[in-house]
């Protein structure tokens, strides 16, 4: 959080120095966003509850909404979570990467209680990019790092997405470019003899069953109450508009978000997240380009349909919580 010496958050771009500088503010309780591959995150010592309730309270975030740990490596990651044969195979096969493993706690973890909501599992993940595995290593801190935007807001794939929501609320931001993969972490629970898939997100269902050789329980989950995980709020990603799913063109006053090329006529604030539908363009530019239709000032944003296989289940499930009835009406 921000401290008196920083009453303004430093915006740095993420060299050597800045990354020092980010691991002594770490050091010392504060909190710093980084970019990981998926979004950029807002990091926190995961073992230093003060640093971890000023998540929350930057964020805005239910508090029993538990936090991700990203930790440099499979190795470190076994320190505070009991791994099987099938969660072994998983981290060999895509750590560092774009997947979350919600796996039995190890009792002498020594993590915050308000990392894992006080739940007996944790969620742990090994990040795949250079920035954010420069700044584990500085730190040498397991670090809780959720999206680094306010709670329930479309999550941050740039600096500046980051700035926009929490300027004056952290310390500092370590500007890496945007992220590569544009949708939070794949989420799989492996606390049960079966394999749940929690959240859709960078790795695709197929390639996950390929590595275990069973399949994945993929049955929709939202918990308002107790999630075990991230990202499993029935409204969640949201902008400040409502948001109006497959919806083949926009109408009087609407927002358009396209996958394909955009329709003949419309005149409104428009954007195709492919003009080639490729999935793996629309899902990097998914947050971004709904944070700039957002700012347009339209009241609804009409999304077109989007192919439900592959990162379209991820990008799907996305836009289903964004546009989900919100708190106080709607």
């Amino acid at each position: 959080m921000t401290t008196a010496a920083t009453p303004r958050t430093i915006l740095a771009a993420a060299d050597d120095a800045a990354i020092a500088v980010a691991a002594a503010h770490l050091a010392a309780g504060d909190l710093v966003a980084f970019p990981t591959e998926t979004v950029y995150g807002l990091g926190g010592d995961a073992t230093n509850g003060r640093a971890v309730a000023g998540i929350y309270a930057a964020k805005g975030r239910p508090s029993f909404n538990p936090l991700i740990v990203h930790l440099p490596s499979a190795e470190a990651a076994a320190r505070f979570a009991v791994f099987d044969p099938r969660a072994a195979r998983l981290a060999a096969a895509f750590w560092p990467g774009a997947l979350t493993l919600v796996l039995p706690k190890r009792n002498d973890a020594g993590l915050s209680d308000l990392v894992t909501a006080g739940l007996g599992s944790v969620a742990l993940r090994v990040p795949d990019h250079e920035v954010a595995r420069a700044l584990l290593q500085a730190s040498g801190r397991p670090l809780a790092a959720p999206s680094a935007n306010r709670s329930g807001h479309v999550s941050p794939t740039t600096a500046a997405h980051v700035a926009a929501d929490l300027d004056g609320r952290i310390a500092m931001i370590l500007d890496g470019g945007p992220t590569a993969v544009g949708l939070e972490s794949t989420i799989l629970d492996l606390t049960g003899p079966v394999a749940r898939l929690l959240r859709h997100g960078g790795i695709d269902r197929a390639a996950l069953e390929a590595v275990l050789g069973a399949p994945l329980d993929d049955t929709p989950v939202t918990d308002d109450v107790a999630p075990v995980a991230p990202g499993l709020l029935s409204s969640h990603y949201a902008p400040a508009a409502r948001v109006r799913l497959d919806a083949a063109a926009p109408r009087p006053s609407e927002a358009f978000l396209g996958f394909g090329p955009l329709p003949a006529g419309v005149t409104g604030p428009a954007e195709t997240l492919s003009a080639t539908f490729d999935l793996t363009e629309a899902a990097a530019n998914l947050f971004a380009a709904l944070r700039r239709l957002d700012a347009a000032g339209a009241a609804t944003i009409a999304v077109a349909p989007i192919p439900a296989h592959g990162l379209g289940e991820a990008i799907n499930d996305r836009l289903r919580r964004a546009a989900a009835p919100r708190e106080g009406g709607g």
